[in-house]
């Protein structure tokens, strides 16, 4: 059957077709995590929506389970059977400056789109990397530098084309196929193949925004302000913070080669005077080692958390907290603070609030509207800790913290290693109940996979 499945599909599909043993199949297989290896039967570069139509329509006469891969940021379970769509190749984005949309291809990332929008004086809200693809970030809701201001970047989603089960190509917006377009905007996967994305822009062509660092000796004091001062701040404001355990490498600014620091994180909306007033308690914690926060075009935001673009091995868990409150601190820095010997290379800590709390006026399936915050823990880049160094770390840590765990996630933090019941935390049980309704009426024989036991890929 599969013999014949990749017969049909060499016929019908433009890209490329890839079985097992074929030249590029690894290379087609591989996203941003390299510690994850994909190894379905068939892997299908798509080139068009009139690919995924075909690939949609044979893997359902044959009951073949299809999975979507873009940049892989997200941490999957490796995938071992069924089809594997990649959407790389279906790139490009058009700004209609007027309505204020971007129109996105299934495969850009948000580099492409920040650089569309830009020359219009106009942004989109984004992760807080530009380097991660936009699809797979915007259905399970998307958490950027920006979210306190305008929300999660599914919110901003203003329709989308996707091939269903049926092998129909449709658009979900706010009047066709409402039901679906509600489910896409933050309920994930398990519906189709999206092959196209538009998405609302805002006027925002400067920011007052950056990061500054502390040596380890300011840690415990700015990071104690810190907390006090979220307590302040206006929905304008987005902040968060991390502690970095960096090792002696080049490529790391010479005055944080080798050090533990704490990274404090600021985008501010509206004027530059208004902003750094705001932001001069945080300078006044600590002598800083670097100091870049300032007024800065809109189009340079991923510099604020400046995160890698190459591919590396990963491993990390997200969760959402209930408060940062002083007592927090104090047991955060118990268990993850400078003098902690830990094998974690970022420990994070974002404020939530604000527009995160309001769903949009029609609806949304997006969860963690609750959260006040997260914490995400990233471990040392190395395979070999994967399975329990780095699991039985951040146990311990959580240990200590579980008493501000929020008991509601958002899906984007429920793969790979998050934990157990993560994904079914991600949403209200209302609205858990109406996605399994959705994927029910759009793929009843689950020709999509998603969910706890199903292996699936990420963004």
């Amino acid at each position: 059957m599969t013999d014949a499945l990749i017969e049909r599909l060499r016929g019908e599909v433009a890209g490329p077709v890839l079985a097992p043993g074929d030249e590029g199949y690894a290379e087609e297989l591989s996203g941003f995590n390299l510690a994850v290896t994909h190894t379905p039967d068939v892997v299908v570069g798509l080139t068009s929506e009139n690919d995924a139509v075909a690939v949609v329509r044979a893997a359902a006469a044959t009951g073949t389970p299809i999975r979507v891969l873009a940049t892989g940021h997200g941490i999957p379970n490796p995938i071992r059977d069924g089809i594997v769509v990649t959407t790389g190749r279906m790139t490009g984005v058009t700004v209609d400056a007027e309505a204020q949309v971007a129109h996105i291809a299934a495969g850009s990332r948000w580099a492409e789109v920040v650089a569309a929008a830009a020359p219009h004086g106009l942004a989109p809200i984004t992760g807080a990397s530009d380097a991660v693809g936009c699809i797979g970030y915007t259905l399970g809701g998307g958490l950027g530098p920006l979210a306190r201001t305008y929300g999660f970047s599914s919110d901003w989603a203003r329709g989308f084309r996707v091939v269903t089960a049926s092998g129909e190509a449709v658009t979900a917006n706010a009047t066709e196929h409402a039901d679906l377009f509600w489910a896409l905007r933050g309920g994930k996967g398990g519906f189709g193949i999206v092959t196209a994305m538009d998405f609302g822009l805002v006027e925002l062509g400067t920011l007052y925004g950056g990061s500054v660092f502390f040596d380890a000796e300011y840690i415990a004091p700015a990071l104690t302000t810190w907390a006090e001062w979220t307590k302040t701040l206006p929905e304008s404001a987005n902040t968060s913070v991390v502690i970095l355990r960096l090792p002696p490498l080049e490529f790391i600014p010479e005055p944080l080669r080798g050090k533990t620091v704490l990274s404090v994180r600021f985008a501010y909306v509206g004027a530059a005077a208004d902003g750094k007033a705001l932001f001069q308690p945080i300078r006044d914690a600590g002598t800083t080692l670097i100091d870049a926060v300032g007024e800065m075009p809109a189009s340079d935001i991923a510099l604020i958390h400046n995160d890698p673009k190459d591919p590396t091995p990963a491993w990390d868990r997200g969760l959402m907290l209930d408060e940062l409150d002083a007592e927090f601190v104090t047991a955060f820095l118990e268990v993850a603070g400078p003098d902690q010997q830990l094998p974690l290379v970022a420990v994070e800590l974002r404020h939530l609030g604000g527009a995160t709390e309001r769903d949009v006026p029609e609806g949304s399936a997006v969860g963690g509207r609750g959260g006040a915050g997260t914490l995400t823990m990233i471990g040392v880049p190395d395979p070999n800790l994967f399975e329990k160094v780095l699991p039985a770390t951040v146990d311990a840590v959580l240990g200590r913290l579980e008493p501000w765990v929020c008991t509601e996630t958002t899906v984007n933090f429920a793969g790979g290693f998050a934990l157990p019941g993560s994904y079914q935390a991600s949403w209200p049980a209302d609205t858990f109940a109406r996605l399994a309704d959705v994927r029910a009426a759009y793929d009843p024989d689950s020709l999509f996979p998603f969910g706890p036991r199903q292996e699936n890929s990420g963004s």
